[in-house]
């Protein structure tokens, strides 16, 4: 396949898993925000788990208050899996053995380099936004109108760097992401697909995807919650770096607090990595 093709199948199977389960991607992040000190003292509302997350923000601001922060997501996931797929199939070739298959080892190892990639160029800065968006509407008094001001408003007060606060956990989590997720997918895909042939029927893409979407999510939730925390409005006030976070996070709400908003997490990846692959591989065989 034509490294195009890779970019292009990604960039398409990432704008349609984006705007399908941004809802849950919404109340997870507002879960894990909740918990912080500095979050309950600007007047941020306290929730009792998504349900109630859910409930609370179509309440107080309609159905569109599920979207809030859409516009950031849909642009870095569409992004963020063109380059994923990009890299990972890149390197991908590189690694195969002479009978073309990959050991485990080397798709974890493409995984994790290709999360890396996406993780310090698409998905550091469309996270930020999108965390603070999210975190704002949280507040007593939100102080941003929309994208634009956001992003005005951070590189104006903290930098460019202010857009990628949290890089470091973010590239951790997304390299542990594409680790898991691309080697669980492919081995499974290799054990499945007869030799000679390179497709699956759509229904068998939508289920390994959704198991590599499972395992995914109980892997590398700690990574995940660290990176909200150190995204939110408060971080520069509450936090010195993300080691620093995760130990004000354990010590103070537990451990069981790194996996704070799991349940909407995994809603999300279970079906997220479901889309993405099966739309991936349709692509795959339009373009091919």
């Amino acid at each position: 396949d034509k490294p195009i093709h890779s970019l292009v199948a990604g960039t398409v199977a990432g704008a349609v898993e984006g705007a399908i389960t941004y809802p849950t991607e919404l109340v997870k992040t507002k879960l894990q925000l909740s918990g912080s000190r500095q979050y309950l003292a600007s007047g941020g509302q306290p929730f009792h788990g998504a349900i109630d997350c859910a409930r609370a923000t179509v309440r107080a601001q309609g159905l569109g208050g599920l979207y809030r922060g859409l516009t950031p997501m849909l642009t870095g996931n569409a992004a963020k899996a063109g380059v994923r797929f990009l890299t990972y199939d890149s390197i991908k070739t590189q690694l195969r053995q002479a009978d073309g298959t990959l050991t485990m080892p080397r798709m974890m190892l493409a995984g994790m380099c290709a999360g890396i990639v996406e993780g310090a160029t698409v998905v550091a800065p469309a996270e930020t936004i999108k965390t603070r968006l999210i975190n704002d509407q949280c507040l007593a008094r939100p102080k941003y109108s929309g994208v634009v001001d956001c992003v005005g408003t951070a590189i104006r007060t903290e930098g460019v760097a202010g857009i990628y606060r949290g890089v470091v956990p973010v590239m951790a989590r997304q390299g542990a992401n594409s680790c898991v997720r691309f080697a669980a997918y492919d081995s499974l895909r290799q054990w499945l697909v007869a030799p000679g042939k390179d497709k699956l029927p759509f229904w068998q893409s939508f289920a390994l995807g959704m198991i590599a979407g499972t395992v995914t999510v109980f892997v590398t939730m700690p990574l995940d919650v660290v990176k909200t925390r150190m995204q939110s409005l408060a971080a520069p006030q509450e936090y010195k770096g993300s080691l620093h976070c995760a130990y004000r996070v354990v010590s103070e709400e537990g451990v069981r607090a790194l996996w704070k908003g799991a349940t909407p997490r995994l809603s999300r990846l279970m079906f997220s990595g479901a889309i993405v692959f099966a739309v991936y591989e349709e692509v795959m065989k339009l373009l091919r």
